[in-house]
């Protein structure tokens, strides 16, 4: 079974989602045989890290609100983070574009490291206050989960796995995706949003239980 799943860097539900899915597969009785792909996607691609800007004035920038509902809207989502898990600190969060952070997850999938790459990007910004488009902290995450350094430089110093980025993003359009995270369950069945893990794991037994009747 293929699982497609689109999500950014920079959106906190996706993280959400993931441990809400992760939570589901470890219950699913065939999961040693689901493969989880996962798609680039980006919510705000002209986003920028600006020293001195906050994610509150950010948010409150794109959402049309003043600060302080900024900080309530976010403290509502850490309060989500925390009941899977996630420290969520957004006092410390890095506002950053995150296609070169997508390019460095396409260069981790061709070593086998995707998944490890993608928690790895979502701990760094959500968790940790690093800014993931920064380039020497790129190199250092990618060296973390064993890319080689001068790899990742060399993609960053170059346009590679851009065309994948922008692939990625394109097939979600087509697919009419416009809210991540959005997962897509065999070509067929697609889940929008950080649903609760039930909801993934009856999902991932129907479709299975479906494609195993038609074969």
């Amino acid at each position: 079974m293929k699982v497609d799943i689109w999500s950014d860097i920079m959106c906190p539900f996706c993280y959400i989602g993931k441990r809400k899915f992760e939570k589901a597969l470890e219950q699913f009785q065939h999961k040693d045989e689901v493969e989880v792909e996962w798609h680039s996607f980006q919510l705000q691609p002209d986003a920028q890290h600006v020293p001195g800007k906050d994610t509150y004035d950010f948010l409150a920038e794109i959402k049309g609100t003043t600060r302080e509902q900024a900080k309530e809207m976010n403290n509502y989502v850490a309060g989500m983070a925390r009941e899977v898990g996630l420290q969520y600190d957004f006092d410390n969060l890095k506002v950053a574009n995150t296609f070169d952070s997508h390019r460095l997850i396409h260069l981790a999938a061709k070593h086998g490291l995707q998944d490890k790459a993608k928690e790895r990007l979502l701990a760094a910004h959500f968790l940790e206050g690093q800014n993931v488009q920064d380039q020497e902290t790129l190199v250092a995450l990618g060296s973390e989960i064993g890319l080689e350094a001068a790899e990742v430089r060399e993609m960053l110093s170059s346009e590679n796995y851009a065309y994948e980025v922008k692939m990625d993003i394109q097939q979600s359009r087509n697919l009419g995706i416009n809210g991540v995270p959005f997962f897509v369950l065999n070509n067929k069945y697609g889940i929008s949003g950080a649903q609760p893990s039930e909801v993934f794991l009856k999902a991932l037994e129907q479709t299975w239980a479906e494609e195993n009747q038609a074969s």
